[in-house]
């Protein structure tokens, strides 16, 4: 359940501002709430929780636009190609901002990590993010994106470009190979998709 810190009257702007409906709180406490995209945002004095099953929406209207973050990713599947899922983290300076998982179907590994790769820009995207430093434990993904490697096998030919051309909507980015260990919550989201958790 995202908290976040925030003027709630310039976060009501927003909301407002996107075409999302505001209404007054269910309680004394409450300042007002929001539903968009299958959360509700709720209003207190300081702060908006939002609850639900797809928080990002309302999260991307409320977040200040701008600024850098970090960017996790992981890919996992049984079998090469096999059932497969994805992970991504997004951190700042205040903590994990959003994280996911999801099943993606029937996958090779590369093409799982190239998904979680694209799910982990288009949401650091949607958040409003400048720069974006991104770190995976698969070096063959991030090597082909610094074009250090070829890209042979079509369909991640164009997984590749579809990621450069989401980083090129940042203002800077880099692209790292970290050890597992480094990347250890998205590779856990991943792998507790794929065990159905």
């Amino acid at each position: 359940m995202p908290v976040i810190e925030c003027d709630v009257e310039k976060a009501r702007k927003r909301l407002e501002d996107a075409g999302v409906t505001v209404e007054p709180g269910n309680t004394e406490h409450e300042r007002f709430r929001a539903h968009h995209g299958g959360a509700t945002a709720v209003a207190y004095d300081d702060k908006v929780v939002i609850q639900g099953e797809s928080p990002r929406d309302i999260e991307a209207i409320l977040q200040e636009d701008g600024g850098r973050a970090h960017v996790y990713f992981d890919g996992a599947a049984r079998g090469n190609p096999g059932p497969a899922a994805i992970g991504w983290v997004i951190v700042t300076g205040d903590g994990i901002v959003a994280e996911e998982s999801e099943r993606i179907g029937r996958a090779t590994n590369n093409q799982a990590e190239y998904e979680a790769l694209l799910a982990a820009l288009e949401a650091a995207r949607a958040y409003g993010y400048d720069e974006v430093h991104v770190r995976g434990d698969s070096e063959l993904i991030v090597k082909q994106v610094r074009g250090e490697y070829d890209t042979n096998d079509p369909k991640l030919r164009e997984k590749r470009v579809s990621a450069l051309e989401i980083l090129s909507s940042f203002d800077e980015w880099t692209i790292e190979h970290v050890p597992r260990e480094i990347n250890d919550r998205a590779d856990g989201l991943a792998n507790e998709a794929l065990d159905g958790q």
